[in-house]
């Protein structure tokens, strides 16, 4: 008798490890799928975009300036703001969220 009572004892104590460690899993997965994914997969489409920049391009830089990508010269592009003005940024001042959304409206 006293010997199955051992054996319960140590059954329940084992299931609540088995529980604890589910629910520790299942929450990683929560949070890998919820926040991790996204963000990886955001940062993946922004650098396809800046890659894929090319002259003629309309688009918006991080600091809301419209414009037209003149030329590019390694990791900087020249924008054009009107006619012969234009500024020198780099290519990750360059906002792929805005700019998607510029040339998808036309």
């Amino acid at each position: 008798m006293i010997s199955t009572i051992l054996l319960q004892a140590q059954g329940a104590g084992g299931s609540g490890i088995y529980g604890q460690i589910f629910l520790f899993g299942g929450i990683i997965l929560i949070m890998y799928f919820f926040m991790i994914r996204p963000q990886q997969k955001k940062q993946k489409d922004a650098k396809n975009f800046i890659d894929s920049i090319k002259k003629g391009d309309q688009v918006i830089t991080i600091g809301g300036i419209h414009a037209k990508v003149s030329s590019i010269e390694g990791d900087t592009v020249i924008l054009e703001l009107d006619r012969g003005f234009k500024i020198k940024v780099e290519k990750s001042a360059v906002s792929a969220e805005f700019s998607k959304k510029i040339n998808e409206t036309k």
